[in-house]
């Protein structure tokens, strides 16, 4: 699997799969939206940063921090139902039970790791635009030696709180695109391969952090 799904972690839905270009240009009559959302992405991104440049953070503890960041900020559960969408109708309760029980230590552990690789990137908000219920924060992302990213996050109020639902990386909707991995790898596979996949993964993940006893 392709796995692009979670840059900084994640998400779930909504935005068109066009080039960022084309959806600024199809939000131009649009509102600021709700004035929280940019506050509440500048502070999701420095707690994360945070805690990649702190020296002193063992793996296990900086693990620990970012689990707690995509469980307050992200809509891990409306993301994962919304990326099998098209099989949830087939599924069982006990299928549904398992999958949501892995996805996010799943989400977590493909991540977590690889967020290090950007301790020394800078992420500046440009604008804010409301699209119907959602607020689409726009952010670059810098690093030395790179090619600027430009960014889109989705965030949504969800039961009195904002919450992240989708990324859109430089023109690439990562909701749909992991929507289509995982399509990919029911229809080969089947749905509780897929679930046996992400299990897999995370007791893999769990013996390398507590290390042999």
């Amino acid at each position: 699997m392709r796995s692009l799904f979670l840059a900084v972690g994640l998400l779930g839905l909504a935005l068109p799969s066009l080039p960022v270009a084309a959806q600024v240009a199809a939000s131009s009559s649009a509102t600021p939206g709700d004035p929280a959302a940019r506050p509440f992405v500048e502070k999701m991104i420095g707690d994360g940063f945070a805690i990649l440049r702190d020296k002193n953070l063992k793996r296990e503890e900086a693990r620990a921090r970012f689990r707690t960041i995509l469980q307050q900020n992200v809509a891990l559960d409306d993301i994962g139902m919304r990326l099998i969408r098209r099989q949830r109708a087939t599924l069982t309760p006990a299928q549904l039970d398992a999958y949501r029980a892995a996805f996010p230590e799943f989400v977590l552990n493909a991540y977590a790791d690889r967020l290090y690789d950007y301790a020394d990137a800078k992420v500046a908000v440009q604008r804010t635009l409301g699209r119907g219920p959602f607020t689409e924060v726009y952010t670059r992302v810098t690093r030395p030696g790179a090619q600027p990213i430009d960014t889109i996050w989705q965030v949504k109020k969800e039961g009195g709180r904002l919450m992240v639902n989708n990324l859109v990386v430089a023109g690439i909707n990562l909701s749909l695109t992991q929507e289509a991995d995982f399509a990919s790898y029911i229809n080969r596979n089947g749905f509780d391969a897929l679930v046996g996949f992400m299990k897999s993964a995370n007791a893999k993940s769990l013996a390398v952090q507590t290390g042999p006893k």
